[in-house]
């Protein structure tokens, strides 16, 4: 399970709605072991097609995950957003997964926006239950 502080659900939603209809991404940031997500740092999408892709430029990566560790938190996982699709991996999501044990969540704007969550295993994404408080 992954407990969301609301505020930080809230800058999720407000980020994905912002960077309609190209996806965006950002890293979840608190504790892990049981996760909890206290706060998010939204990240600049960098790929090619961030309609339909997403990616963390590695130098901004690296200027985010120094910032996490100075504040003596944790990089939890990462979000994106399917501005029109499911709160799902999609194939292009599983195939680019690179951090085992932690947690990808998806923000769909399809309807009414929903949030999803899995945490990739090395080899496949295993479902999350997502709360947020």
């Amino acid at each position: 399970m992954m407990r969301v502080r609301r505020e930080a659900y809230e800058t999720m939603l407000a980020h994905a709605r912002e960077g309609a209809p190209e996806e965006v991404v950002g890293v979840l940031v608190g504790r892990r072991d049981p996760d909890r997500v206290t706060r998010v740092e939204r990240a600049h999408n960098a790929a090619d097609t961030p309609r339909t892709r997403y990616a963390i430029a590695p130098t901004e990566q690296v200027e985010l995950l120094d910032t996490i560790e100075a504040a003596g938190d944790e990089v939890v996982g990462f979000y994106h957003s399917h501005p029109a699709g499911p709160a799902e991996p999609s194939a292009t999501d599983e195939e680019r997964a690179a951090w085992p044990g932690h947690v990808y969540a998806i923000l769909s704007l399809a309807g009414e926006p929903s949030l999803g969550a899995w945490r990739w295993t090395g080899t496949a994404f295993d479902p999350v239950t997502v709360t947020v408080d």
